[in-house]
């Protein structure tokens, strides 16, 4: 077989693929922004099931929004030096630790949940609190601070560094903040992207922990496709859409950033 016609069957496998996964996607965000679905783009464009779904789920939105900025400074205060702490200890405990930090991430989301439930569900208005839902967000998304910043740390020679500051009698607090962190800038970056981009997707542990006034983006875009019309569910997801994808690509990007150099 010839290296052209391979690259060709490659090219077109890899376009059905594509064509696979983003095709439901197209037809859901058309969905959003026609009259009438079951009629089709004959039954013209509009953004009034937008205005829509920002009249009855703005809230849902704002809620998201401040759920992730919060789940993002608690997992960089915890985070980060945690990273450090894993890096500089050389017993075998910090592997134990790190494992255990996966946990959140293996163990279902309806799991984490439940047991927060039967640990703080009795206090009453900490239930009714959308704190409540943050602590399911800070367990869920601190593994992937973690090892985004504990990534770059073990290629970053900060030893070295770190003892090149010290002769020059940098104080430890000085050597952390003047040489770690600017040194691993590009791994917090990238697990900042990913903290707020699953803070604002996670639905598992949020269906479980919220209450009627605690709704999240993705637990109302539940709830506008089981009591809502097909085209407001639609708009929902465009508007979920618009919020999500430029926080990925903002992640690849990262992603280069924290990849090797050469």
């Amino acid at each position: 077989m010839s290296q052209r016609l391979r690259f060709s069957l490659q090219l077109g496998f890899t376009l059905l693929v594509c064509l696979f996964m983003i095709v439901p996607i197209a037809m859901s965000v058309m969905a959003g922004l026609t009259e009438n679905y079951f009629q089709g783009l004959q039954s013209g464009l509009t953004l009034r099931w937008v205005s829509e779904v920002w009249a009855l789920y703005s809230g849902t939105i704002w809620l998201s929004i401040k759920l992730a900025i919060a789940c993002l400074v608690i997992t960089t205060l915890i985070g980060v030096p945690a990273a450090y702490g894993l890096l500089r200890c050389r017993h075998r405990v910090a592997h134990a630790i790190e494992e255990l930090l996966l946990l959140p991430v293996a163990v279902p989301g309806l799991a984490t949940a439940l047991a927060l439930l039967l640990a703080y569900g009795s206090y009453r208005e900490f239930r009714a609190s959308w704190l409540f839902i943050l602590i399911g967000h800070v367990l869920f998304t601190l593994p992937f601070m973690v090892r985004a910043v504990h990534s770059v740390m073990h290629t970053a020679r900060l030893p070295l560094l770190e003892e090149a500051a010290a002769s020059l009698g940098a104080s430890p607090w000085q050597r952390f903040f003047g040489v770690v962190v600017p040194n691993c800038a590009s791994g917090i970056l990238a697990g900042a992207l990913m903290v707020v981009t699953l803070s604002i997707g996670e639905f598992n542990i949020t269906w479980m922990l919220h209450t009627p006034l605690t709704k999240t983006l993705p637990v109302g875009l539940a709830d506008s496709y089981a009591s809502m019309r097909l085209e407001v569910g639609s708009a929902y997801t465009l508007v979920f859409l618009l919020m999500i994808v430029p926080l990925l690509v903002m992640i690849q990007w990262a992603g280069k950033l924290t990849g090797p150099r050469r």
